[in-house]
């Protein structure tokens, strides 16, 4: 149970990595090493720094780190599990999305895409990175699930789930960029009241990081049914404890979410707020994962709810 408890550590700390990537950006201090890549501002270690220095400096260290731990629990999880283990997968596509997360990070600054930079191309970066970010969560938190078990899918349970489960994932895949999109039209225009932010979100005059601003939302309620009825399949497909402890975290996690996006909305999103923000968003994310490959665990003669049986009746 140690490599277990590891992965777990592991995944903790590139949560932590996430957020503080998010404190980066929303304080606009991503140029604070300027145009210097791994270097800031040319130096292993920045002397004297300003403060955005240290913000991203402190971030690079982080990351730096985040992609040693993942090496570390890699060499782990081939040492101690067998050939054609499901952890051997997972553990091995966490090195390759977390050395892409570094590339797109590394082409941000290089680009300059960074700081105040409004354009297109910035846009598309932010949403490719939160897509890559949530894969590398999930392969990092299967990692964690198949450290601690060694049940795999079953396929009659995949043919009964898979489909809701993919298209939940790519929902809220898709509800993360256009977030991180968001996010950054909030950090770089920001409303000085919620009607004049949903003015400005409505106009045809203004920026399009603004005008983009108006999706998220509708994709997040859209995300958050989905998840619904993800979790509510289960509930009544299972008896397996595991499984309706999974199924009811992300029922929770999904309401707990639109109430911090309405009040990201209300305090005209604030930095501390876009954290949390983001935080909530990892673990529904996170959770949504484990419910999945419990569900597509479940063997066909799971035990099914009295709801279940009262309606096959």
């Amino acid at each position: 149970m140690r490599l277990a408890r590891f992965a777990w550590l592991v995944l903790g700390w590139n949560v932590a990595v996430i957020l503080w990537g998010a404190f980066v950006r929303a304080t606009g201090s991503g140029a604070g090493c300027g145009a210097h890549w791994p270097l800031c501002n040319g130096q292993v270690v920045p002397r004297a720094p300003a403060v955005e220095t240290m913000i991203e400096f402190t971030h690079r260290a982080t990351s730096g780190l985040a992609l040693l731990l993942v090496v570390a629990l890699c060499l782990w999880v081939f040492r101690e599990r067998p050939r054609g283990h499901p952890a051997r997968r997972a553990a091995a596509a966490s090195l390759f999305f977390i050395l892409v997360e570094a590339a797109v990070g590394a082409g941000l600054v290089l680009l300059g895409l960074v700081g105040q930079n409004d354009t297109v191309a910035r846009a598309l970066f932010m949403a490719g990175h939160l897509a890559n970010t949530f894969v590398l969560l999930a392969c990092l938190t299967l990692t964690a699930h198949w450290c601690a078990t060694d049940v795999r899918l079953r396929p009659e349970a995949v043919s009964r789930f898979g489909w809701l489960m993919g298209v939940g994932a790519v929902v809220l895949v898709g509800v993360g960029k256009s977030g991180a999109v968001a996010a950054l039209g909030d950090t770089l225009y920001p409303a000085q009241s919620v009607l004049g932010g949903l003015a400005q979100d409505v106009s045809p005059t203004a920026h399009f990081l603004v005008q983009l601003r108006l999706a998220h939302p509708i994709l997040a309620l859209v995300g958050a049914l989905l998840v619904a009825l993800a979790a509510s399949r289960v509930l009544q497909a299972t008896d397996d404890a595991s499984a309706r402890r999974a199924a009811w975290t992300v029922s929770a996690l999904a309401l707990l979410q639109l109430g911090g996006g309405l009040l990201n909305l209300a305090l005209l999103a604030p930095v501390w707020m876009q954290v949390v923000h983001l935080l909530l968003a990892d673990l529904l994310w996170i959770a949504f994962v484990l419910l999945a490959v419990r569900a597509l665990s479940l063997p066909l003669t799971a035990p099914v709810s009295e709801g279940t049986r009262a309606r096959a009746a």
